[in-house]
C-alpha cells in the first residue's frame, strides 16, 4: 500500500461530481428503506388485491406513502445538512409541497369532464429531496447571521422562533414554487417511461443503467428517478417494474459464474464467493471490479440486463417497493402477487444470457487477469489524475511493487466507507474487524459509514479505489487505504500489519 498525493481541485472529474450527487440522494433514501419495506408489506397484505385483504388496515397505505415517507426523506436530508435542527425545518417544509401538489391536482381534476379519468396524487419524493436539504441550508445560513450576537438569556427564544419562521417560509416556498415544478417533472418523467413501455423500449434503459452501476453512478439514476416514479406507480397499481431495472441480481450472478468457470487466476478463485455474496447478500458492488478488469464484459451485463427487463415487461410483473439490498431474498419479499413467475424467469434468464456472453468473451480473451487488472487500475488512475494507495492487487496480492505503508501513529479507529454505508462497507468492516481482533487488537474499533457521513476523526479509512478521492476530502488527516475488491483479504492483512507497527510504536 503506497501513499497518495491529493488530486488538484481543478482535476475533479464529472464522474466524481455525479457520484457525489448520487450518494447524497442515496443517503436520503437508504436510511428510510425499512419504512418503504413496511409500506410494501402493508400493500402486499391488506389492499383489496393483497394476500389478506382488510379494508380497515388498508387505510394506512395511502397516508404512509403520501405523507410519512416524504416527511421522513426530507427530515433525513435536512439532518445531513444541519443536524436535528435541519431535520425539523426540512420535514415541515415538505408539507408545503405536499399540500401545494394536492391543490394543483384538485384544480386540474375539477376542469375535467365528468367521465374523464382523474389525475392521481403526486407523491412528493423529489420535493422532499429538494426541500429537506434546502430548508436545512437556509436554517444554517440564518443561524450564522446572528451567531454570537444574541443577548444572554434569549438564546432559546431566538433558536426556537427562528427555526419556526424558517420552516414556515420554506413551507410557503414548497407550496408555491416546489410543488408546481415537481408536478411538471413527474409528469414529464412519467410520460417518458410510459412511452418506453408502450413502444417496448424499456429494455434500452440497460444501456445506461448497467455501465452506470460499475462506475458507481447508479444512485443518481436509481434514487433520483426510478424510486420516486416506481413508488408513484406502485401506489396506483400495486407494483412497478421500475424497481427491477437496477435491482435485478441476475446479470451480476451470470458474470461471476462465467468467471468461476472460464476465468483465470485470482479472478476465477474469488468469483464463486463473490457470487454468493452478490446474489444472496445483495451487495452488487462486489462484481464491479470484475467488469472493470475487462471492460468489454459490459456488453454481457447490458445483454443480461436487457433480457431481464424484456421478460419483466412481457409478463407485466413488478415489485411493491424498492428491493434493498438487491438480494434475491429482498426481490422476492417485495414481489407483487402474481409476479413471481415472471420475476424468477427474468432473474435467471438474465443470468444465463450474461453468463453465455461473458463466457464467449472470456474464452476469446488470452490476456492474464492480473495484467488486465493492473492496466485497468492504471487507466483509472490516469483518469482520476492520481496514484491509488493500493492499486495493483485483486484478492491475492497480484500486483508487484505495492509498498507497505508505515504507520506513524497508533491506530485505534478504522472506518470502511462506501457509497451508501450499508452494503459493501458493512461486509468489509466485518472482515476487517475479525482479522484485527483475532490479531489481538481489541482496542481498535472498525465501523462502516457512508462517505457523505464521514468526519475527520478516524485514524484509517478503507474505501474502494474509485471512491477514495471523495473519502479523502472528508477525512484529510487519516491514512487512506484503497482496495479494488471488497474480498481483497491481502489488503486487510496489510492493514493488520500496519496496526501492529503503529500500536507498538
Amino acid at each position: 500500500m503506497a501513499t497518495t498525493t491529493p488530486t488538484p481541485a481543478g482535476r475533479s472529474s464529472a464522474r466524481v461530481h455525479v457520484q457525489r450527487f448520487g450518494t447524497f440522494l442515496s443517503n436520503m433514501i437508504m436510511p428510510n428503506i425499512p419504512a418503504l419495506i413496511a409500506w410494501g408489506l402493508l400493500t402486499a397484505l391488506f389492499i383489496d388485491v393483497g394476500w389478506l385483504p382488510n379494508a380497515d388496515l388498508a387505510t394506512m397505505v395511502g397516508p404512509t406513502i403520501h405523507y410519512l415517507l416524504p416527511i421522513l426523506i426530507a427530515a433525513t436530508g435536512g439532518r445531513m445538512v444541519y443536524g436535528d435542527r435541519g431535520a425539523v425545518v426540512g420535514a415541515f417544509a415538505v408539507m408545503g409541497a405536499i399540500a401545494g401538489s394536492d391543490l394543483l391536482v384538485a384544480e386540474f381534476n375539477a376542469k375535467l369532464a365528468a367521465d374523464a379519468p382523474q389525475l392521481g396524487q403526486v407523491h412528493m419524493f423529489i420535493g422532499a429531496m429538494i426541500l429537506g436539504p434546502l430548508a436545512a441550508y437556509v436554517m444554517k445560513r440564518a443561524d450564522a447571521l446572528w451567531e454570537g450576537k444574541v443577548k444572554a438569556g434569549f438564546e432559546m427564544l431566538v433558536n426556537m422562533f427562528s427555526a419556526g419562521i424558517v420552516a414556515f417560509v420554506m413551507a410557503i416556498v414548497g407550496f408555491w414554487v416546489v410543488a408546481p415544478v415537481v408536478n411538471e417533472i413527474m409528469d414529464v418523467l412519467g410520460n417518458a417511461v410510459e412511452t418506453l413501455v408502450d413502444n417496448n423500449l424499456l429494455p434500452l434503459t440497460s444501456l445506461l443503467i448497467e455501465p452506470a452501476k460499475v462506475f458507481f453512478l447508479n444512485n443518481a439514476i436509481n434514487h433520483g428517478v426510478l424510486t420516486p416514479l416506481g413508488l408513484t406507480e406502485a401506489a396506483q397499481n400495486g407494483k412497478s417494474v421500475l424497481f427491477l431495472l437496477e435491482a435485478n441480481p441476475g446479470p451480476g450472478l451470470g458474470l461471476l459464474l462465467a468467471y468461476s468457470v472460464f476465468g483465470r487466476g485470482i479472478a476465477k478463485a474469488t468469483a464463486p464467493g463473490a457470487a454468493i455474496i452478490h446474489f444472496l447478500g445483495g451487495i452488487h458492488e462486489i462484481y464491479f471490479p470484475y467488469v472493470l478488469m475487462k471492460p468489454k464484459l459490459i456488453v454481457a451485463m447490458i445483454a443480461g440486463g436487457m433480457t431481464g427487463v424484456a421478460i419483466n415487461v412481457a409478463f407485466d410483473v413488478g415489485l411493491r417497493a424498492p428491493a434493498a439490498p438487491g438480494s434475491i431474498f429482498a426481490v422476492y419479499a417485495q414481489t407483487a402477487r402474481g409476479s413471481y413467475l415472471g420475476v424468477t424467469l427474468a432473474v435467471f434468464a438474465s443470468a444465463a444470457v450474461t453468463f453465455a456472453v461473458a463466457a464467449v468473451l472470456l474464452k476469446l480473451d488470452k490476456s492474464d487477469d492480473e495484467g488486465d487488472l493492473t492496466a485497468a487500475t492504471s487507466s483509472m488512475e490516469s483518469m482520476k489524475g492520481k496514484k491509488s494507495i493500493a492499486s495493483t492487487a485483486l484478492a491475492g496480492g497480484a500486483g508487484a511493487g505495492a509498498a507497505t505503508a508505515t504507520a506513524t501513529r497508533a491506530i485505534t479507529s478504522i472506518v470502511f466507507a462506501c457509497d451508501a454505508g450499508m452494503g459493501s462497507s458493512a461486509m468489509g468492516a466485518s472482515v476487517l474487524r475479525k482479522k484485527i481482533h483475532d490479531a489481538g487488537h481489541g482496542e481498535v474499533t472498525v465501523v462502516n459509514k457512508a462517505i457523505a457521513n464521514l468526519d475527520d476523526t478516524y485514524d484509517l479509512v478503507v474505501t474502494h479505489q474509485d471512491l477514495t478521492d471523495r473519502a479523502r476530502q472528508k477525512t484529510p488527516s487519516a491514512v487512506h487505504v484503497s482496495v479494488d475488491n471488497f474480498m481483497a483479504s491481502p489488503r486487510y492483512d496489510e492493514i493488520v500489519q500496519m496496526v501492529d507497527e503503529g500500536n507498538r510504536a
